[in-house]
């Protein structure tokens, strides 16, 4: 059954009121609403858009520990793994949005693995290595790079799959040079394994003649790049173990990766032979099942929800509006770029075999903006069936039951230089004894005041 989270309960959730546009420059940061009884307690990770690195916070938003070094701007999101080791993108990566590396640092802060051997690149005049990683990353025994019960991502020693840039020409796709989307996965001496460029697919990716020539003619080309980001994937993330393998459907190979094109609003599985597999989009109108889901637009985070969790082998995606898409030109977007828009975002859960909608979270009607981050952001299913939303764009990060009812809500105090976003790309829940070396910390309720009575006080 889909369920919307009804627009009262938002209003009264939104204390802050910090997503919605036009309203409201002041507002609260930290947590703002925790009702312990009815969230998934643990500690929360993000990586902050400058300098402040990886933030780790406890429901009550004390941060209880950060690490330095690395770059929100450019390598996607940062991971904690059992025994407090993190993982992200490190290295300014402008302006191509990409990390130089992605680095592992160990609860100290000491640095124990780097890989930063993918390409030979030139950056300010000098021949450089680059991981060129951006958006994101995965290891093993974490598929969809969150917590499951009984998931034990591997440390080291272990192979990683990296999304990354790569530099080509491709006639078929364009006369312009791409800036093309490269999936590796590396050993831990950094040698790669595997590889998979997406411009080799492109006639796999559903797209309509008219989003070809769109494509071609390259109007999304980047000056200061010198290249074309045609496809902008911005997830990767390996199937995992699940029951529709299991039941003979070898396009669900827990080995499989399940990548998301922000600006085709394509969702696909690579099969390990490079072939795409399963598809959704670019034209939700392909089938009456997809109709029914309705046109999804610049998506990001989608992944099979991992086995040991309430709504396991189901997609789950944020599913973001903004703009998107090549082709369906109209009079918005005479030149078939970016034509598909929406003012507001939504979270799908969806079976990846029917392609039926299992649940939705959104605000209805005509405030359904009040829900909206046009670019980043996330979701993760949590042990008790709650799902954990970052809303990106504005920092909001906040856990709903199934029903829609927000049982914690956080909104980052870590803002750019220019102090225009306090942008979060993508938070993650662990649970408290994935870092020992920290006491389980006391957990006090919050509840946010009424907002109509809300005022700042003059001095």
């Amino acid at each position: 059954m889909m369920i919307r989270r009804a627009f009262a309960s938002a209003v009264l959730a939104l204390a802050t009121s910090i997503t919605v546009a036009g309203i409201g420059t002041v507002y609260p940061t930290g947590t703002t609403i925790y009702k312990p009884d009815k969230a998934w307690s643990g500690y929360t990770v993000f990586i902050t858009p400058e300098t402040e690195g990886v933030i780790l916070i406890d429901m009550n938003g004390t941060v209880v520990k950060q690490w330095t070094g690395f770059n929100g701007a450019a390598g996607g999101p940062a991971r904690v793994l059992p025994g407090g080791v993190v993982i992200a993108g490190a290295g300014a990566g402008t302006p191509n949005q990409e990390a130089p590396a992605l680095v592992q640092q160990d609860w100290s802060g000491r640095e124990v693995w780097r890989f930063d051997r993918s390409e030979q690149i030139t950056r300010d005049g000098a021949t450089i290595w680059s991981a060129r990683q951006h958006h994101d990353w995965q290891r093993p025994g974490m598929p969809a790079g969150y917590y499951a019960p009984g998931s034990q991502p591997e440390i080291s020693g272990s192979r990683t799959l990296v999304v990354s840039h790569k530099n080509v020409t491709r006639p078929n796709v364009s006369d312009r040079m791409l800036e093309d989307d490269r999936l590796i996965e590396i050993a831990p001496d950094g040698k790669i394994l595997w590889e998979w460029l997406a411009s080799d697919h492109i006639d796999e990716l559903g797209f309509a003649p008219d989003a070809r020539e769109v494509i071609r003619n390259a109007i999304g080309f980047s000056q200061a790049r010198g290249s074309y980001d045609w496809l902008h994937i911005n997830a990767a993330a390996y199937v995992g173990p699940n029951k529709w393998f299991d039941a003979g459907d070898t396009r669900f190979a827990p080995d499989n990766v399940i990548i998301s094109s922000r600006e085709a609003s394509i969702i696909a599985i690579v099969g390990r032979d490079g072939r795409i597999v399963w598809r959704m989009g670019p034209d939700y109108r392909e089938s009456d099942a997809l109709r029914k889901v309705g046109q999804i637009i610049g998506q990001h985070n989608p992944h099979i929800v991992p086995v040991g969790l309430p709504g396991a082998g189901n997609l789950l995606v944020f599913d973001n509006g903004g703009a998107s898409g090549y082709g369906f030109a109209n009079a918005a977007a005479p030149d078939g770029r970016n034509a598909l828009s929406r003012g507001n975002s939504r979270v799908l859960e969806i079976d990846p075999v029917t392609l039926a909608k299992v649940w939705e979270y959104s605000v209805a009607g005509n405030e359904s903006y009040r829900f909206f981050s046009h670019y980043v952001s996330g979701a993760q299913r949590l042990v008790n069936g709650n799902t954990m939303i970052t809303e990106g764009a504005d920092g909001r990060i906040f856990e709903v039951t199934p029903s829609g009812d927000i049982v914690w809500e956080y909104v980052s105090p870590y803002f750019t230089r220019n102090g225009n976003s306090n942008r979060v790309y993508r938070a993650y829940r662990i649970p408290y004894d994935w870092v020992p070396q920290l006491p389980k910390p006391v957990e006090r309720a919050i509840t946010p005041p009424a907002v109509a009575d809300f005022r700042i006080q003059p001095r």
